[in-house]
């Protein structure tokens, strides 16, 4: 696949994809009953004259959005409710299922909140079982424990408007090693471990498919994640045709080599890259060719072994700062040690989890909302297979009040095409979370149309600039966008609007769909009903 098409789809993926596949076969979660119950949220409710004529005139537009070509070839489902009453305002194949995207990342961000609470903090430490000497020598391992943090990165916090990062990709690391020297270590006589048996070795959910491998969209799953376990691949062009691109990987990684075949273009011909991973391979290819003195092109790949590479950087790094080490770096993915507890040699704790959670909906990242849902269910215990991953989610819908049956779950970020939901299941999930403790950080971590995340360069000079809080969804022929809608009046709405089957261009759906936001704000821009005192919006 060209990586001009690759890119556009890994900045489309990373818009708005992701979640952890439970398994070949994995049973529709909350499947305990064939009786479908209307959820309390969007219950039937006696509708004034005001608000359907509101209904029909929505109605009317979105008809003409959706009814004609290329919107019209494919599925749309739409559900509108009135947050405060529950008042059911449009609705159009709400409960049919739809592949969701990334509106999968919704369900488990709000699960990881519910469970954990947004101060909850991973732990990220360097052990030994062996003693250090009076001269500094570790008689043992050294072994780096991942517990799935998902940023042990250069990342700064707390996430306002874009991503920014301070320092080398690795820092993290570089504080774990400077804090091993800090103590006294000169040598260590074992390895250098990475052990990532915290969360059963699967790195790849069910769904996700073999390009999406590559990309760091689709990096593999591991307790230990390293910069979003990527590496960088830069290729240079020279200043002649016919001169070398030099290419270089950092940091540097034992995971896989690089063939570089790629040679320098005249200066007035378009980039013509292509790269190749076959699964499992140590090498990649880079084929092609770059316009003389073009700036350098990055390509962001995926590590299939982050253990064993976090290892390795990890034993590089105290090699630089001095420490002699007898072993090698290598990867454990089954816990199996003698008794007793390890020394802990260095600790690094992670960002808040409200603060993880921010940055995982606003710019959609898939990896880490896997290390969510293992970490929800890691609290009870390692599970034994997809089956018990998946009951953790499953009761906490029910407990949502999400009808049986409407969420069938392969993964935590909706990067696996094998997701399915229902217009209903978001729109409920939504209705329950702004009752809890939490829905403010849950609130405050939705992208902003025409203001950050996602939607940054979406709904920008529309009526729904500043008042669509939603999270966005796009894998191949998928978009989706569900969230809250604030309008001029002061009333807010939720709302779930999934498109799948869409084949025309890929701006066409989401133009469709920033048509949709528009007319549900002018539309439904009433004063809502008053029931009970009001609640309050977070800002």
């Amino acid at each position: 696949m060209r990586i001009e098409r690759m890119l556009q789809r890994c900045a489309a993926v990373t818009a708005a994809s992701a979640v952890w596949a439970l398994g070949l076969g994995a049973p529709r979660l909350g499947a305990q009953t064939k009786a479908k119950t209307e959820p309390a949220c969007c219950a039937a409710k006696k509708r004034s004259a005001a608000s359907k004529k509101a209904t029909a005139r929505f109605a009317a537009r979105a008809d003409a959005l959706l009814g004609t070509m290329p919107a019209n070839k494919g599925e749309w489902g739409l559900l509108i409710v009135d947050a405060e009453s529950g008042e059911t305002l449009y609705e159009q194949n709400a409960d049919k299922y739809f592949v969701p995207a990334s509106n999968m990342k919704l369900f488990t961000t709000a699960l990881a909140l519910a469970k954990l609470g947004p101060e909850y903090r991973f732990r990220t430490t360097l052990e030994t079982r062996g003693t250090i000497s009076s001269e500094g020598e570790l008689s043992g391992d050294v072994v780096l424990m991942g517990r799935g943090d998902p940023n042990l990165s250069n990342r700064k916090f707390p996430y306002e408007l874009k991503e920014e990062f301070d320092g080398p990709q690795e820092r993290a690391l570089v504080e774990l090693a400077d804090a091993l020297v800090a103590k006294g270590v000169k040598e260590i006589s074992g390895d250098v471990i990475g052990d990532d048996s915290y969360f059963p070795r699967e790195r790849y959910p069910n769904g996700w498919e073999i390009d999406d491998m590559v990309w760091e969209y689709g990096a593999a799953i591991s307790a230990i994640v390293v910069d979003d376990n990527t590496v960088a691949l830069s290729l240079t062009p020279g200043e002649q045709a016919g001169n070398a691109v030099q290419a270089a990987v950092t940091p540097a990684t034992p995971d896989f080599t690089v063939e570089n075949d790629v040679v320098t273009s005249a200066a007035d011909v378009k980039p013509d890259l292509t790269l190749t991973r076959e699964p499992g391979s140590h090498l990649v290819v880079v084929k092609g060719s770059l316009p003389a003195k073009s700036a350098p092109r990055k390509l962001v790949l995926s590590i299939e072994e982050p253990a064993q590479h976090a290892a390795a950087l990890l034993k590089r790094l105290l090699e630089e700062r001095g420490v002699k080490i007898a072993g090698v770096a290598r990867a454990r993915h089954d816990h199996a040690e003698p008794g007793g507890d390890p020394v802990v040699l260095a600790e690094h704790a992670s960002v808040p989890l409200g603060d993880a959670v921010k940055l995982i909906n606003k710019i959609s990242q898939n990896l880490h909302t896997e290390m969510l849902l293992r970490t929800v269910a890691r609290q009870n215990g390692v599970w034994a297979k997809p089956e018990d991953l998946a009951k953790v989610a499953s009761d906490f819908y029910s407990v949502a009040g999400i009808a049986p049956d409407d969420v069938i779950q392969s993964d935590a970020s909706g990067l696996s095409r094998h997701d399915l939901v229902t217009p209903r299941a978001i729109v409920t999930l939504l209705s329950f979370a702004q009752k809890q403790s939490w829905f403010a950080t849950y609130y405050a971590s939705l992208p902003v149309a025409g203001v950050d995340g996602t939607l940054e360069d979406r709904m920008k000079n529309t009526p729904a600039a500043g008042r669509i809080h939603a999270k966005t969804g796009s894998v191949e022929h998928v978009r989706t966008l569900s969230g809250f809608a604030e309008t001029v009046s002061g009333r807010r709405v939720i709302f779930s609007f999934l498109s799948n089957n869409q084949g025309g261009k890929s701006h066409e759906a989401a133009d469709a769909l920033t048509g949709l936001c528009v007319a549900m704000l002018e539309e439904f821009n009433v004063s809502p009903p008053k029931h009970g005192s009001k609640r309050k919006h977070p800002q």
